[in-house]
Order: C-alpha cells, then sequence, then structure tokens
C-alpha cells in the first residue's frame, strides 16, 4: 500500500548547479517543518516570503513559497523553498528537513500523491514525466496537452456512451422476468459500432504518437567515403564526426539526438561498409555498423554520385530493400558519374547544406510521420494503446452478439470489460503494480 500520511522532501529541480534550486516539502508537517528552518511561525499562503535558511552544514537566504491544502500539486499542504542552486546548500536544506521529521521522497512520489488525492488523473500524471523528459516542441505540446485533459475528455466521453448502454442493459436484465426491454438489439449494435468507430479514431493517432513520445532512431549507412560523416554533422548541425579523405576513419558508432519534423530522432553515423577488410578495428565497426542498420528504425544509405557505383553500393542497395529507408545521392555539387536512371537518390551536397529541408522531411516521411508538426497526436502512452486494443476487441465482441441476437447478458459482459480498460487508462481503476511500474519512472522530486 501506498504511505501519504506522512511529510516526505526533495530537490525538485536538476541535478547540478544553478541559479536556483527547489526543495519541495509535501505533508501534513510541511508548515512545521518550514518553521523549524526558518523560525518564522507563519507563511502566508501563495505568498513569496523571504527568509534565512539555517541549516547545520550550511547557511542561506531562501524564498518560501506555502500552498496549503487541497489547493496545491499534491493536495496536501506544500511547502516549496527556492534557494541559490548550489547542490551543497540544497542537500543541506533537504537533510535538515529530514532532520526535522520529514522523509526523502521516492521517485515520483509528489504526483503519485497528487493522483491518489484527486489533483489529476492517471493519464495527466503520465503526461508530467513525458512533459518533463521532452527533447522537441512536439513532444512538449503533445504532452503538455494531455496535461490539460484533452486525452482524458475523450476519454470519458467513451465510457460515458458506454455507461449509458451498460445501464440500459442491466435494466433490461433486471426486469426481464416482468417482460420490459430497455433495448432493441438492432440499436445496441448501432451504437456499439459508433463506439469502436470512436476507439479507432484514437488508436489511428497511436503511430505517429508512439513517434512523437519515444523518438525514433535512424543510422546513415554506406561505403567508405560516401558522405556520411559530413551528412551526419550537417543533420546533427555540430563537427560531431570526423571528415577526412581517408577511407575507414568513422571506426565505432556515433550519435547524436536531433529534432526531425518534431521526432526525436537518434541519428548514428557509422563506419564505412565494405565486403572486405583486413583492419581488425575497421572489420568490428563494420559488423557494429550492420547490426545497427537492422534495429533501426529506418536507414538512409549514402551513395556518392561522384563516383562510378561499386558491387559494395549495389549490395547495400539490394539489403536495404528489406526496410524501411531513404537513398541519399550525395554530393551533389560534385559532377554527376551515374547514369540518370541508375538509382532513385534525393540528391543532397551535406557540405554546402542543399537538399537537406528535402532530406528532413524523406526522414519524418518514412518513419511513418505523416501529420504536419502542428498538429499533436491524442495517443502517445503503449499502456493507452495497449488497453484501448483491449477495450476494441471487448466491444466487438458486444457488436457480434448484439447483431446475432445473442441474450443481453453476453452484450453486457463485454460492454463491462471494455469500461474497465478504460477506467485502468484514467486510473478510476487500477492496480497497485501498475501503480509503482509507472511512478518508479519518474525523477525524485516530481
Amino acid at each position: 500500500m501506498f504511505q501519504t500520511d506522512d511529510t516526505i522532501v526533495a530537490i525538485a529541480t536538476p541535478a547540478g548547479r544553478g541559479g536556483i534550486g527547489i526543495v519541495r516539502v509535501s505533508g501534513p508537517d510541511a508548515q512545521r517543518i518550514a518553521t523549524a528552518l526558518t523560525g518564522r511561525e507563519r507563511f502566508e499562503s501563495r505568498h513569496a516570503t523571504l527568509v534565512r535558511i539555517g541549516a547545520r552544514e550550511a547557511s542561506d537566504q531562501a524564498i518560501v513559497t506555502s500552498f496549503p491544502s487541497p489547493a496545491s500539486y499534491t493536495g496536501q499542504d506544500v511547502v516549496e523553498i527556492s534557494a541559490h542552486g548550489s547542490p551543497v546548500l540544497l542537500h543541506a536544506i533537504v537533510r535538515a528537513a529530514i532532520a526535522a521529521g520529514a522523509r526523502l521522497a521516492e521517485p515520483g512520489e509528489f504526483t503519485l500523491r497528487a493522483y491518489l488525492h484527486g489533483r489529476m488523473d492517471l493519464v495527466q500524471a503520465e503526461a508530467v514525466q513525458d512533459l518533463v523528459a521532452a527533447v522537441t516542441p512536439l513532444q512538449a505540446r503533445t504532452a503538455f496537452d494531455q496535461l490539460e485533459g484533452t486525452l482524458t475528455e475523450r476519454i470519458k466521453a467513451i465510457d460515458a456512451t458506454l455507461f449509458a448502454l451498460s445501464a440500459r442493459l442491466e435494466a433490461s436484465l433486471d426486469f426481464a422476468g416482468e417482460g420490459y426491454h430497455f433495448v432493441e438489439p438492432d440499436r445496441v449494435a448501432s451504437e456499439i459500432g459508433g463506439i469502436i468507430a470512436s476507439i479507432d479514431t484514437l488508436l489511428g493517432d497511436a503511430r505517429a504518437g508512439r513517434l512523437v513520445r519515444d523518438g525514433a532512431q535512424v543510422v546513415i549507412v554506406g561505403r567508405p567515403n560516401a558522405g556520411k560523416s559530413t551528412l551526419f554533422n550537417a543533420l546533427a548541425g555540430s563537427g560531431r564526426a570526423i571528415v577526412t579523405e581517408i577511407p575507414g576513419t568513422t571506426r565505432d558508432l556515433l550519435t547524436e539526438t536531433v529534432d526531425i519534423g518534431g521526432i526525436a530522432v537518434t541519428l548514428v553515423d557509422t563506419a564505412g561498409i565494405r565486403a572486405e577488410s583486413s583492419d581488425a578495428v575497421e572489420t568490428e565497426g563494420i559488423a557494429r555498423a550492420r547490426s545497427a542498420a537492422e534495429r533501426a528504425d529506418l536507414a538512409v544509405l549514402v551513395l556518392d554520385r561522384s563516383r562510378q557505383l561499386s558491387s559494395d553500393d549495389r549490395a547495400l542497395l539490394e539489403t536495404i530493400q528489406q526496410s524501411a529507408h531513404v537513398i541519399v545521392a550525395s554530393k551533389a555539387d560534385l559532377p554527376l558519374a551515374w547514369d540518370d536512371d541508375t538509382v532513385e537518390g534525393l540528391a543532397v551536397a551535406a557540405a554546402v547544406g542543399e537538399g537537406l529541408p528535402e532530406l528532413r522531411a524523406a526522414i519524418a516521411l518514412g518513419l511513418g510521420l505523416t501529420r504536419t508538426d502542428r498538429d499533436t497526436p491524442a495517443i502517445t502512452n503503449i499502456r493507452h494503446v495497449d488497453l484501448l486494443g483491449r477495450a476494441r476487441v471487448a466491444l466487438a465482441r458486444a457488436h457480434e452478439a448484439a447483431a446475432a441476437g445473442m441474450p443481453e447478458e453476453l452484450v453486457a459482459a463485454d460492454v463491462t470489460e471494455a469500461r474497465t480498460m478504460l477506467e485502468e487508462i484514467t486510473g478510476h481503476r487500477t492496480a497497485d503494480d501498475t501503480l509503482h511500474a509507472i511512478f518508479d519512472r519518474f525523477c525524485i522530486g516530481k
């Protein structure tokens, strides 16, 4: 069981030095602990108060803000102490709070308490973590939409329709002996069909949503000196990879996270792939390049259009057809050595920035993101996708039973199962082990 009747404390700002650091205290003794740390008897609600924090190891001037229950982040009394952002000072404040009776918070415990006290539902709580972890504007917008309750409202609207249908089915079962029927099988089937369509609309966002939330891995492959590292640097916006005229310069995998179409793409530069190499280190680099390409969500094959295609190029072209890919005809600023119809590749001159916007668009399309980056997918979390899918399966059974005129109790049982799945999404009914799994991924202090 979750303990919520004690007082917890943690640093709420990221690790390391900063101009300001925040220590958060939540629980019934929050006000008393603030008094113990500052010597001040009372803090006006939602007003910033300048105080002197006295701790054994260090002292500091700080701002204390009090948020009395229930109008606080956790629904409990909350005190936030904004001090200078030295880790030494912040940890000293935390230790002083623990000495005064607080307990160090577990990962995600502040947001868990907000959920348990009804300040947010489980979808919104998960969105908090997604918002903290966002690395692209689209990720942040999508998480904030869910934090605002947009997905919750759509789930609740579907559940409300199911509840009304379930009530009519249950009433028919309760008064079956008296000959009363509150539903007609054809109408029930039609209503369930409409609900399934609503779920399908949500699930239609799932692939794009997963890409936005979880990101993707894109691996750049090609033979030595094809222009892979130059392309990697151009997409990354920095000189991360060493570029020389010497074949085999890149020996290991280099990675960089970039924003492509709103997706957090982990871009991977690899060793040049060729059939034979006498260098043991290069051979290992080639093996790692092939392995990375096999695991990638998309491969970018770089072919040097200023040189005739080699047997290595043709072998890579054949291999790449088996998975999602984009073909780049590199060094487009040099004379073309191919026949025009040899390969359909996107002409790019990475050294001068030519063709990069088109390549970014092709990568986003290759990953399956067909929406514009101004749209935000409604559903992004694999847990939500799984539960919605299970609800749809139950409703499909209910639809089939209703259409076949089968007994109402069979239809009602499947409708109830679908509602259970929806309630697990929002956290109306969720097992403790599921909550532990969700909140254990949070950072301490959130």
